[in-house]
């Protein structure tokens, strides 16, 4: 029997995304890239990008979903209010209605209580790659 790229990588990896708006394609794909990388994680293994309802326009997130054949999940700050995080904040809170956008995201999508990965933040200013980027990834628990 011969493995297939599916044998070895399922997808069962959602990554939870938060980010400004306007945020470009490149810097959420190298602040992903980076988090897989540092996690010994396979991008072969994502199922898709999991996020705040009102990212479902967000180009850049659009775009790198469409061209890595990713599903997109949204969700509304009141389900996302509703899911106990590690690493709430009271500023998006403040702004958004809900401490977390990319952990809950990630946990509700792989319907998980568990995080693989906790909320990391990268930041970039550099001329069309502006922006702020918050990745988390949770793992789909097979019962």
């Amino acid at each position: 029997m011969r493995l297939t790229e599916f044998d070895l990588h399922p997808k069962n990896l959602w990554i939870g995304i938060g980010c400004q708006r306007g945020t470009s394609r490149e810097l959420i794909e190298a602040a992903i890239a980076h988090v897989l990388r540092e996690n010994q994680l396979s991008q072969n293994a994502i199922a898709g990008i999991a996020t705040i309802d009102n990212k479902a326009d967000e180009v850049g997130l659009v775009e790198l979903c469409r061209e890595n054949n990713w599903l997109i999940k949204t969700f509304a700050a009141e389900i996302l209010c509703t899911v106990c995080v590690p690493n709430p904040s009271q500023l998006i809170h403040k702004h958004i209605k809900t401490p977390s956008v990319a952990e809950a995201a990630a946990l509700c999508a792989a319907e998980s209580k568990y995080l693989l990965v906790p909320k990391q933040i990268f930041r970039c200013a550099i001329d069309n790659h502006k922006g702020t980027v918050t990745v988390a990834i949770a793992q789909v628990e097979y019962k």
